[in-house]
């Protein structure tokens, strides 16, 4: 008898013991499920960018073909980047011989609209060659950067500024008396440039030691001997392109 009543208490002993175990039991915890979210198939919407291309000569392509100036090798080359859905629309408001007064007129009357994804600007050797006063330049290329800047959206992260070739080192140049003044003076221009744009955070882009190569690499010059030529705007747009991509992802 006393071995029975000795099993029955260690039994309940530990049926106590299990009852107060701080484990909460199974069929009271609840398992959440994992939601696992459904994959969007849908391809991204396509966008249309908007170039403009500020300048002279140089800008607008003399003496080479229209797809060989940079504004146009650019944009291939970023329609090229980016999803062929995706479209881009370029302008230009340059001509050869424009000044930064040309220039600024030629905006005001042309009128465009400030809803630009990417400007960029290249002036100032035509007043060089024309031997105006350095103190124009240093007045209205900051007006043309602002300029640039409206059109940008008002946002000046969308503009980028491009350094002033250098023509002495090309066969006009070098038949000119002045060849070496020619770069002294278009180092003082592009000095400004660049020092204005750092101040102001404005991107800027050397390509004038690509021209300066023209003696020893005549394919960088065009067939009239003295812009640049189809080579030389692509090594100016291998120098832009990642920085205009960049800033059209963002």
């Amino acid at each position: 008898m006393k071995k029975i009543f000795y099993i029955l208490f260690v039994f309940n002993m530990g049926v106590f013991s299990c009852s107060n175990n701080n484990e909460t039991p199974i069929e009271n915890i609840d398992i959440e499920e994992e939601t696992i979210p459904e994959e969007n198939n849908d391809p991204p919407a396509a966008k249309t960018f908007k170039i403009l291309s500020l300048g002279d000569s140089y800008t607008i392509g003399q003496s080479v073909c229209e797809a060989c100036r940079f504004p146009n090798q650019l944009k291939d080359s970023l329609q090229n980047y980016f999803s062929d859905e995706d479209t881009f629309n370029l302008d230009i408001i340059a001509q050869t011989g424009w000044t930064t007064n040309s220039l600024k007129n030629n905006i005001n009357s042309s009128n465009p609209d400030a809803d630009k994804d990417l400007v960029t600007l290249l002036i100032g050797v035509n007043n060089q060659y024309q031997g105006i006063a350095f103190s124009l330049y240093e007045t209205q290329f900051p007006e043309l950067v602002e300029t640039a800047k409206r059109l940008a959206k008002g946002n000046k992260n969308n503009v980028v500024v491009i350094s002033i070739p250098d023509y002495a080192y090309t066969p006009f140049g070098q038949n000119s008396i002045n060849s070496p003044k020619i770069s002294t003076e278009l180092d003082t221009y592009n000095t400004f440039a660049k020092n204005y744009c750092a101040t102001n955070n404005i991107t800027f882009v050397n390509i004038t030691d690509i021209t300066r190569m023209g003696l020893q690499n005549t394919n960088l010059v065009a067939i009239d001997g003295l812009h640049p030529s189809e080579l030389a705007y692509t090594k100016f747009v291998e120098r832009l392109l990642p920085l205009a991509i960049e800033k059209l992802k963002n």
